[in-house]
């Protein structure tokens, strides 16, 4: 089963090491890993993305509580919660290829925020099925280049992860 865990972690250098260290030392995946600081400068909010059953998920944050650098751990898919990702492709754009692409992004409410002769850079958020569906829409002959971000998450509601 997927799950999405975030945690907060001290803002220091080593800190990611760690996290990803624990996660490879007992063969498990990291699907996603997204990090960036907080509103306190102090502190990061790390989410990673893993497949498990309940029992590896509870193994595995019983780790991640023992490091001396994470603060908080939380799985948000235990409940309500919002999934986002940022993609940013680049496809080629040229004779009628151009307007079926502009057509497209509209379709999925996508931005195009760079335009060239030949191509277009179009960025889109939103979950992973709609990133994939995008991908799949536009057919794989016409990516040049793709970028994700790795997922975002936040519970819903009065769920907040802080300290």
């Amino acid at each position: 089963m997927r799950h999405v865990i975030s945690l907060l972690i001290e803002n220091e250098s080593g800190a990611l090491s760690r996290v990803s260290g624990l996660f490879s030392a007992r063969g498990y995946n990291i699907e996603s890993l997204t990090v960036a600081p907080t509103e306190d400068a102090s502190m990061s909010r790390m989410t990673i993305v893993t497949t498990g059953s309940d029992d590896i998920i509870e193994q595995i944050t019983k780790q991640l509580n023992k490091l001396v650098d994470v603060i908080k751990v939380v799985d948000i898919s235990e409940s309500a919660h919002i999934e986002r990702e940022l993609m940013l492709v680049k496809v080629r754009a040229t004779g009628k290829d151009r307007d079926e692409m502009k057509r497209m992004t509209d379709i999925f409410r996508a931005r195009i925020i760079d335009v060239t002769e030949a191509s277009y850079v179009v960025e889109l958020t939103g979950n992973q099925a709609k990133l994939d569906a995008f991908i799949g829409a536009i057919g794989p002959d016409l990516i040049l280049e793709t970028v994700r971000s790795g997922i975002c998450g936040i519970g819903r509601g009065d769920r907040v992860l802080k300290i």
